[in-house]
């Protein structure tokens, strides 16, 4: 198929809030240059598939209160490439309006959906396998998503377990199993039969689109109602009227569990989803002591294996702390060990509950 039917769904609506206090409500972690390149992870992810898929054919979804952002950092994206939701409501609603507004501009496209949050640093293999996934989809009107091999048990990703081979690299889907506990998740590892759930997917718009017919009728329904408003100037009054009552569901939970066309395509292309501090502090370089500093000025006594994000011109000094985050940004300072930062969407709601959205 020609790349002029080839799509890309870049989906930057979260939150982040993981990454507290550096994340914060105005302005999400994809919206952020971790790692000093002049680059937030956005525009590393624009950047990523820009060979692939043609520029007017690259589609941002995101909260409304983001516009100005994704604006700002791709100036080159059309305005009416960047479809703004009015509220969030997960990945399956903001998935069935892209694959419905794609559909309207060109039935016969294909599509890669893809979080706007993760690191990829083999580029070049990224994009061959983006290449054979696009032919694998366009051929068989599958759902195709991609499976990174574990390199430890992990506990805060989804997982796939595979099944029958079709291709050298393509296989069935057997089960999706989320976030398992750690024995379960050593199981898994130890079985060689899963692999990391990406939450990178490639279909064509009509095959999404019937599988939300299928296996989320309400969903699908709902934005059946508004077909004749998609891919003119209406479009935008009716989501801003409807979008709220889609019901909040992920794709996973919405489809990929259920249908009976989806396959996993194994990939080695250097992926993190960059969820946590220690994801961060994993992918950092880090200096002789193993601490790594974001941009920061740090002093640093019998101290090893600690993040430090700091704004500002602050000067951090530490004596005797290993293993530790510590994040300073605007009017919240976070200490935290790293064995405990699954806990800071916790104490995110706690710091709502006491003090309302002040520090968010």
């Amino acid at each position: 198929m020609s790349t002029s039917h080839r799509y890309c769904v870049i989906m930057c609506g979260g939150v982040g809030s993981r990454f507290w206090p550096y994340s914060r409500e105005d302005r999400p972690k994809q919206f952020i240059d971790f790692f000093g390149t002049g680059r937030s992870l956005l525009q590393m992810s624009y950047d990523r598939i820009l060979p692939i898929v043609p520029k007017e054919n690259i589609i941002i979804v995101t909260n409304a209160r983001y516009a100005p952002l994704v604006a700002e950092q791709l100036p080159e994206i059309r305005k009416e490439n960047i479809l703004l939701e009015p509220a969030r409501r997960n990945t399956a609603p903001c998935i069935a309006w892209a694959a419905r507004h794609i559909a309207s501009r060109d039935p016969q496209a294909s599509m890669i959906v893809t979080p706007s949050d993760h690191l990829i640093t083999r580029e070049s293999i990224f994009e061959k396998c983006v290449l054979t996934g696009f032919e694998f989809v366009e051929a068989t009107d599958s759902l195709l998503t991609f499976g990174i091999d574990p390199v430890r048990p992990e506990t805060g990703y989804g997982y796939i377990q595979v099944g029958e081979p079709v291709t050298e690299t393509i296989s069935r889907v057997k089960t999706f199993t989320e976030k398992p506990d750690l024995e379960l998740a050593k199981v898994f590892l130890e079985s060689g039969e899963f692999v990391w759930n990406s939450g990178i997917f490639l279909w064509s718009a009509s095959a999404i689109l019937s599988a939300l017919e299928k296996h989320a009728p309400d969903l699908h329904a709902s934005f059946e109602q508004g077909a004749s408003a998609f891919g003119t100037d209406g479009e935008k009054a009716w989501i801003e009227q409807n979008f709220q009552s889609c019901p909040a569901i992920s794709i996973d939970y919405a489809v990929m569990e259920k249908a009976s066309n989806v396959y996993v395509q194994r990939v080695s292309f250097g992926w993190n989803d960059l969820g946590t501090w220690s994801a961060l502090y994993d992918n950092s370089p880090k200096n002789q002591a193993a601490n790594v500093t974001q941009n920061c000025r740090v002093l640093a006594y019998e101290s090893t294996g600690n993040i430090f994000a700091v704004n500002g011109d602050k000067l951090v000094v530490v004596k005797g702390l290993n293993d530790y985050i510590i994040a300073d940004s605007g009017d919240v300072l976070l200490i935290c060990p790293k064995s405990e930062e699954q806990r800071i969407k916790l104490m995110v709601n706690d710091a709502k509950i006491a003090y309302g959205e002040k520090f968010l």
